[in-house]
């Protein structure tokens, strides 16, 4: 019996293209309507420079449409050079220059990198390791995120800062630090985390039942006996101390936000920029007392689009609207084994995906290359003499297309009818106790985001506690930690008529990191009408077989088994290592108006692509532009009354696609519209109807 009927292909492409009203509303990352609906940006270090180069500097960004540059984020001793003396007056001149070359402002508060005056003088302010070594000053992120000292000190930066530029008009917004990142282990954290435990457990008894401390004799008669570790404890230990972190960075926000808001212009969004898939602390808890959110886009080895595009729709799940690239990269980086460059064009590509995806700015790190430090090499749009570099011309043209299409994607966003769930509580889980060293709980959700984004063309990724309504088919790769009333809301979902599809090692803890007393995928268990008989990491390829084709497993498989009559083996192992042989490896169920599916397997991306192909069909839901060439990117956003197609083509060779109506091209060379467009290699179209 087949699982899902083949995908139609006699979609009607034009209807697609319609604005329709969305039950997910994305709304706009800010509210400056004084300010260019599409902003290019660049970090510009005024300090580091002699202030006679500046009118120079900016002379060049606004030749190139750079119309926003990131400002003082390092530049703590500069702003105070000793305790409680600011000078403020480099920074106006700095400010009032850049709106001369019509640049507005984001300013950064200093606190990822304090002046030696102040670790010197409070050392108890510098984070300590896991095995109690105290850093040094001399290179960034040496604080410790809980010393009280510190937090005041931040509190009195930001607040100074606040009070002089708050009511400047050409400040649009507020970066808190920079790429938080490292925990600390000092003393203050410590404490602070057993009053966070207490808190959350009441009692040491209660603590002790839930971590099942009787094993290896852990348990403990007092809070203050636990320790502070991330890696080899107690499983629930190491993720009440990854929740603890999170909380404590978003109070670490909170203190600075509480000094900036009172003197800041309402219009002045605060926002921090994050890493991508960066997993120490959960983005979600960080940014719910942010106004938007922000990340920092760099390639690691070669530019793959796909992987890239998930982690803009990750970015722009946390706030669940538009967001902003604060970082990225001109070309090249400073810190990989091989430092080898984007290819000329997709500086280009990048900064229209990003804006595809639901950015709202695309910022270069950095402007200029600075005289010394630690990341001379990094690439930059004019080099240590203050002319262009060669990549300076292709972002001066990103410049003149996003002036020249701003006004059309103003007030539009990404909008989709399918989601891929990214849970952090599942992601620590997992990494605590690999069990195969290849299993990357971010490798499975790229791996099942991958044919989800290029059938559907558009997918959110969102937080396991954001709302289900809206979407047709929900994905969890890998949803390790599941609590009952999370399994009630997804059972709720597939009911009213909502596709769910589980991948491997699903619901196979509670909310403490505690094995399910059912196997998994534990509350879902009798839902799904099967079960998880058993577990296998994976030394070699498994072959399977079954309605959906034929294909491999690797990293990981599960032998599952049927518990209900209506529950269909839609894929079964072949011959491998004796387990397997002949088992269920993939299970579906239709319940009340809808269905669920459990993949236990990783599979190979044919079979990955094909049962995805059919959930999206049974689902309804159609691609934005059907029959794109291969290595096309196809982006929509709408909203407004508007709708607007951005194309990719991320190919090295060009690409013919069709239209469904006469469009018109925003950026290109052609006034008039066109039923198809030809797109050189990276090249770009922006389309909207006649």
């Amino acid at each position: 019996m087949r699982l899902f009927c083949r995908r139609a292909v006699n979609a009607f492409i034009a209807l697609l293209l319609i604005l329709v009203v969305s039950p997910r509303i994305h709304s706009q990352a800010t509210n400056y309507p004084d300010k260019p609906p599409l902003l290019l940006g660049a970090a510009w270090y005024p300090e580091q420079w002699p202030e006679s180069r500046w009118d120079q500097d900016l002379t060049l960004m606004e030749a190139a449409h750079i119309n926003l540059v990131r400002v003082a984020e390092f530049a703590w001793s500069t702003m105070e050079p000793s305790e409680g003396h600011y000078e403020f007056d480099w920074l106006d001149r700095a400010i009032a220059l850049a709106a001369k070359h019509h640049i507005c402002v984001v300013l950064g508060t200093p606190t990822a990198a304090p002046p030696a005056w102040l670790t010197t003088k409070y050392p108890e302010t510098l984070r300590w390791d896991e095995n109690g070594r105290r850093d040094e000053h001399g290179n960034r992120q040496q604080f410790s995120f809980t010393d009280p000292k510190y937090r005041q000190f931040a509190h009195n930066i930001a607040e100074q800062m606040a009070i002089h530029f708050g009511p400047n008009p050409n400040v649009v917004g507020w970066q808190l630090d920079n790429e938080y990142a490292n925990p600390s282990f000092d003393p203050t954290a410590k404490e602070q985390f057993h009053r966070w435990l207490e808190k959350k457990y009441g009692t040491v008894a209660e603590l002790n039942r839930r971590w099942a401390t009787a094993y290896w004799s852990q348990t403990y008669d007092q809070f203050d006996e636990i320790p502070t570790r991330e890696d080899g404890e107690n499983p629930a230990l190491l993720l009440d101390w990854k929740r603890f972190v999170s909380d404590t960075w978003k109070n670490y926000s909170e203190n600075q936000v509480s000094a900036i808001r009172p003197h800041a212009d309402p219009r002045q969004f605060i926002t921090t920029n994050t890493m991508g898939w960066f997993d120490g602390f959960n983005e979600y808890t960080v940014h719910s007392v942010l106004d938007i959110a922000a990340w920092d886009n760099y390639i690691t080895g070669n530019y793959d689009y796909v992987a890239n595009g998930a982690t803009h729709d990750l970015a722009r799940g946390f706030k669940n609207k538009n967001y902003w690239v604060m970082e990225t990269e001109p070309a090249f980086v400073n810190w990989h084994k091989v430092n080898s460059p984007l290819l000329r064009g997709q500086v280009r590509d990048m900064a229209w995906q990003a804006v595809g995806h639901g950015a709202e700015a695309v910022e270069y790190w950095q402007w200029r290359s600075a005289p010394n430090g630690q990341e001379e090499y990094h690439g930059t749009l004019v080099g240590a003499d203050g002319t262009p570099v060669p990549v300076y011309d292709e972002i001066r043209q990103v410049g003149e297309e996003f002036t020249k299409a701003g006004s059309a994607i103003a007030g539009t966003s990404p909008h989709s009818e399918v989601a891929l769930v990214n849970d952090y509580d599942s992601r620590w889980a997992i990494s605590f106790q690999r069990h195969s060293a290849n299993f990357d709980p971010v490798g499975e959700m790229v791996a099942f985001y991958r044919p989800l984004r290029e059938q559907s063309q558009s997918v959110d990724i969102i937080s396991i506690n954001a709302p289900f309504d809206g979407y047709k088919v929900i994905e969890l790769p890998g949803l390790n930690v599941i609590s009952q009333k999370t399994a009630d809301r997804l059972m709720e979902f597939v009911r009213n008529g909502g596709h769910l599809l589980l991948g491997p090692r699903s619901a196979m803890k509670d909310e403490f990191n505690a094995l399910q007393p059912e196997r998994q995928p534990g509350p879902l268990a009798a839902f799904l009408g099967g079960r998880v008989d058993q577990f296998y990491a994976l030394d070699a390829d498994v072959p399977l077989s079954g309605d959906l084709g034929s294909g491999t497993a690797s990293i990981w498989a599960e032998q599952l088994s049927t518990q209900s009559p209506d529950t269909t083996v839609v894929e079964r192992y072949g011959k491998s290592n004796g387990w397997l042989d002949g088992q269920p490896a993939v299970l579906t169920r239709k319940v009340g108006k809808g269905r669920i599916t459990y993949v236990g397997a990783w599979l190979d991306t044919a079979l990955l692509n094909d049962i995805t192909g059919g959930l999206l069909e049974e689902a309804g839901v159609q691609p934005i532009l059907p029959g794109v060439p291969k290595g096309v990117e196809v982006c929509r956003r709408s909203g407004q009354g508007k709708s607007v197609l951005i194309l990719i083509n991320h190919n090295t060779d060009s690409a013919h696609v069709s239209l469904p109506e006469p469009m018109r091209d925003l950026i290109g060379a052609q006034s008039t519209a066109v039923n198809a467009v030809d797109l050189p290699p990276f090249g770009v179209a922006v389309l909207t109807r006649e």
